[in-house]
């Protein structure tokens, strides 16, 4: 057993016995105990105990990112010297991807795991798709790119689910471009077959609480009708199943054109919305589309900051969680890694939109990006309080910082960022103090490395 003592920490109130969630209170001196890196007893209003590791600030639940590609880090802060739209953007996404290998990706994921690391992330859903060489071919090793994503998330210490992603077609009706050959398979029989050898061989190398297996259809755009009927009868209904919807005009227009539906009505046309599916961004949807999504208790995605780095638009997050839908939160391509940020440009959004304030309040922005997000993820499910038999992992905020003095600690979301994010601890392990990965050293210089051997 180790334990940690919190100067303060988000704790679970008490429950009102109506039903509702139970919504967090703050409490003062916290010891948490833990066994095998789960919480295993909670005391408030107490002093530390000698052995104890002292965590001064304000503990929460650490975040839990609902969706990464990780190797869009490459672009950051080299794609604004121009205008245009999302499809110019995926043009040079497609050059970055092209100049991918095994060692390359995990050096190059290792650094950006370790960035969300020390952000206060303790665990991602990567949405994975670079599968192939440039060709088309398999490597010799048909999974070395899967594993060196999860050989990279297991040396930054961050939980991970690989979501491996089908990709046939490079828009409806059209054949992978040369850029997309390394993305696809034959057909979906054939990823279904490479999915399950990819669990077996995940499973052989990595512990399941560390590192487990998703799938993902990467866009009506990219996997046909046939197909997603294949996919909605063979899938194993114990993993994730996540998919980008709706996230530009030209898709939903797109997939009315060839299907008579939107993206949406194509997914519950086959039974595939449901609470093991994740809609990621679902940005531009019909108030039927809101309906289907909230009626099945899909889990919508939001990348707040990617969308508008992208200028996808402002997804209607409200609506949906009013019909029933969990919404979490992600970092996309990385524009920013910090949960705090993505946090309050959800609400941000959601205020420029509607013309009101406190769209969100900060419990439910907290609860998008710990539960709700972990709710997408093949590993442990995170609460959004310190709670016991919850994971222990929490990340501590510096409430007396430039940007955070003199705010309540429930209202954190509106004024802290990753830079007051002091300590992270994982499975009961401090990971990361003061923007420093406890084995890795700083991101930033990992980064710097990593990205040399890209254009």
């Amino acid at each position: 057993m180790s334990a940690f003592w919190c100067e303060t920490a988000i704790i679970a109130g008490h429950d009102t016995g109506d039903g509702a969630p139970v919504r967090p209170e703050v409490a003062s001196g916290v010891r948490v105990e833990t066994i095998e890196g789960r919480i295993s007893a909670l005391h408030s209003g107490v002093q530390p105990q000698p052995g104890d590791t002292t965590l001064m600030g304000v503990a929460f639940p650490a975040a839990a990112n609902a969706h990464s590609h990780a190797f869009h880090r490459i672009l950051r802060g080299r794609t604004h010297d121009g205008r245009g739209d999302f499809w110019v953007w995926r043009e040079q996404m497609y050059r970055s991807a092209s100049e991918l290998t095994p060692d390359k990706y995990q050096k190059l994921a290792t650094a950006v795991f370790a960035e969300m690391v020390v952000t206060g992330f303790s665990s991602v859903a990567e949405f994975h798709y670079v599968h192939h060489q440039p060709d088309g071919a398999p490597y010799s090793e048909p999974h070395a790119m899967e594993l060196a994503l999860a050989r990279a998330a297991v040396s930054a210490g961050i939980r991970l689910t690989l979501l491996d992603t089908l990709y046939l077609t490079g828009g409806i009706g059209t054949s992978l471009s040369p850029e997309q050959a390394r993305f696809g398979d034959p057909d979906a029989q054939a990823w279904l077959d490479r999915l399950a050898s990819l669990r077996a061989a995940i499973a052989r190398e990595f512990p399941s609480e560390r590192v487990g297996v998703g799938a993902a259809l990467h866009s009506v755009r990219a996997v046909p009708e046939e197909a997603l009927k294949i996919v909605a009868k063979q899938l194993p209904r114990d993993i994730p199943l996540h998919v980008h919807l709706s996230e530009q005009p030209a898709e939903n227009q797109a997939c009315m054109e060839a299907y008579g539906t939107t993206p949406t009505g194509l997914l519950g046309r086959h039974d595939l919305l449901s609470s093991k599916l994740s809609a990621v961004h679902s940005t531009h949807l019909t108030q039927d589309d809101i309906s289907l999504l909230g009626g099945s208790s899909t889990t919508v995605v939001m990348c707040p900051s990617t969308e508008a780095d992208l200028a996808d638009g402002i997804g209607p997050a409200r609506e949906l969680s009013d019909a029933g839908a969990t919404i979490a939160l992600g970092t996309d391509q990385h524009a920013v890694i910090d949960p705090w940020i993505e946090m309050r440009t959800l609400e941000h959004g959601e205020r420029l939109g509607s013309g009101q304030r406190g769209r969100f309040s900060p419990w439910e922005l907290l609860r998008a990006v710990t539960e709700g997000a972990a709710r997408s993820m093949a590993t442990p499910i995170a609460a959004s309080t310190l709670q016991v038999g919850a994971v222990c992992d929490l990340m501590v905020i510096d409430p007396s910082s430039t940007r955070t003095a003199g705010s309540q600690p429930l209202q954190l979301a509106f004024s802290a960022t990753a830079s007051d994010v002091t300590q992270v601890v994982i499975a009961g392990e401090v990971t990361a103090q003061h923007g420093v990965h406890t084995r890795l050293g700083l991101p930033g210089n990992l980064l710097a490395e990593a990205l040399k051997e890209f254009s």
